[in-house]
């Protein structure tokens, strides 16, 4: 589905608070926290300014993503409850603003990660920014229930390209720190749309309580929450962190899928009736925060 209509009710000029919601500020708060993790748990050491530089850059990439994101979904948002009152759904920015910012925190932001610190660091970011604007937004999205699960991918970058920006490789690490929020996702995901499936449905999203109903998805939700709980702990496995980490993964993951037992094994509800649902999407968000702490506590006692 392309991004053919646009806003009849500019008010120019827009207010700089209109361009930073563009960026998702609650979404990029996750980004720039597990990049910095990725970064502080990375064996070696960068000189603060170039840290500084390296997480100011993942977060400016995620933002131009989810500016380019918006750009495209504009009459899509419009159709959703939780969405219309975006900028451009609402007529507060005009969609070729949001264009070329998105275009321009992209390429600045690839720029600068190439220049001042390590060129596969850039790579990475650049195809990061490619795979949720275009791979996830322009093409899966609109097309498979499956958008969620290989669409993951565009946010579990950040904690492989902070962990580049140390070391200049990519190791097993690094990748189990992106698998971790590859499976982490669709149950986050999921949860979210059981409860607000309709707004997906009269946009036209083939999200996975709409094509494949709900049965289905709490099913995988449950499914997925047992395997996140054996990826999280691989990374004490295969001896990159301590107990402290292992330990709390092991905690953590358990209680996410204790939370998920509830979600999939319940038979279809009212929208307003699916505090279940409502918890596991909570606790998910506080779920990758903690875990991801407890990565770098225990990088700190191990140095």
């Amino acid at each position: 589905m392309t991004s053919t209509t646009a806003p009849t009710t500019t008010q120019l000029p827009a207010e700089w608070r209109d361009f930073f919601a563009l960026t998702k500020p609650r979404v990029m708060s996750l980004v720039v926290f597990t990049g910095l993790c990725g970064l502080l748990a990375a064996p070696g050491a960068i000189h603060p300014v170039l840290g500084f530089t390296a997480i100011l850059c993942i977060a400016m990439g995620a933002g131009g993503a989810a500016a380019l994101n918006q750009w495209w979904e504009a009459d899509i948002d419009a159709k959703m409850k939780r969405t219309a009152r975006r900028p451009l759904p609402s007529g507060r920015l005009r969609k070729q603003d949001a264009r070329d910012f998105g275009m321009l925190m992209s390429a600045a932001s690839v720029f600068v990660m190439l220049v001042a610190i390590h060129w596969l660091a850039a790579v990475v970011l650049a195809f990061s920014i490619v795979y949720y604007a275009v791979i996830y937004t322009m093409w899966l999205k609109p097309r498979t229930p499956q958008n969620i699960v290989i669409g993951g991918g565009a946010g579990a970058f950040p904690p492989l390209i902070g962990w580049i920006a140390v070391t200049g490789e990519i190791t097993a690490m690094p990748l189990l720190l992106f698998a971790i929020i590859f499976i982490w996702t669709p149950p986050h995901f999921w949860a979210l749309a059981l409860f607000v499936k309709t707004d997906y449905a009269d946009a036209g999203i083939p999200m996975m309580p709409v094509v494949a109903g709900e049965k289905s998805t709490r099913h995988q939700v449950l499914a997925y929450s047992a395997v996140l709980l054996a990826v999280s702990l691989l990374p004490w496995a295969i001896g990159g962190t301590g107990a402290i980490y292992g330990v709390s993964a092991l905690a953590l993951s358990t209680l996410f899928l204790a939370l998920s037992v509830p979600v999939g094994l319940r038979m279809a509800q009212p929208e307003d009736r699916m505090k279940p649902e409502k918890r596991l999407f909570g606790y998910s968000v506080i779920y990758l925060f903690a875990l991801f702490t407890a990565l770098v506590a225990d990088r700190m006692v191990l140095s």
